[in-house]
């Protein structure tokens, strides 16, 4: 007879939010419907217990490197890929360095997304404070050139459950930055945005880009093509 082959063990992209806001986590899982297939990795969306309520500044950044990367070694012998849900990729070059399978941050896969979309990116951010940091991803990334702009809608983390008002605040500013500043394409700033993707696009009438989506797309093309990568 012969030999059986071993059964593979099921593969699981686990797509991380480094705050400990379970309402955040709740959205992104939910985000992630229309990438769940047959056949497809399983997709599983997870807290980090410690992290704040919410990454709002390079403190909050810094703090979470490490323990995400502890939590991403404990979860790597059932893991195909890490996404970190973060639009600040904290960690992610901490993470990278941790474990041996490939590790995506949102903000660097929805802007490599948004730049195959249109010819001019514009941010959505959740708070002023929040610009400076995300000006500097761009520049290490070197795709100035192609960003329309960044405005803030002026809530918090927490605060973006408040479906209607935030809701609204997004199409102000993503009109904005359509209208004023020649974005072709949009992408959301926080990984607490996800829920609103649909309706703000169909305000908009530009692709919107939810990075989490992005990431966990590019991470199903990673595990499927069997791409590791540094």
């Amino acid at each position: 007879m012969p030999t059986p082959v071993p059964a593979h063990p099921r593969q699981t992209i686990f797509v991380i939010n480094p705050n400990s806001t379970g309402r955040v986590t709740d959205g992104i899982d939910a985000a992630m419907a229309p990438l769940r297939m047959a056949g497809g990795p399983d997709i599983e969306c997870l807290s980090l217990p410690s992290g704040p309520p919410g990454i709002q500044s390079q403190q909050d950044v810094d703090a979470v490197a490490l323990p995400l990367a502890t939590l991403a070694r404990s979860l790597e012998a059932r893991a195909s890929a890490f996404v970190i849900a973060c639009f600040s990729d904290p960690g992610l070059y901490a993470v990278r360095e941790a474990v041996k399978v490939p590790v995506l941050g949102i903000m660097e896969s929805g802007i490599l997304t948004a730049l195959t979309l249109g010819q001019r990116f514009g941010v959505i951010a959740i708070l002023d404070g929040s610009i400076a940091r995300h000006l500097r991803a761009y520049g290490a990334m070197g795709v100035q050139a192609r960003l329309a702009g960044e405005l803030a809608i002026g809530l918090n983390v927490t605060e973006l459950s408040q479906a209607e008002r935030t809701l609204a605040r997004m199409i102000e500013v993503g009109r904005r930055l359509r209208d004023e500043r020649g974005a072709d394409v949009i992408v959301m700033g926080c990984a607490g945005m996800a829920q609103y993707r649909d309706a703000l696009q169909q305000a908009l009438g530009v692709p919107v880009v939810e990075p989490s989506q992005a990431a966990v797309a590019m991470a199903i093309g990673r595990v499927k093509m069997n791409w590791h990568g540094a």
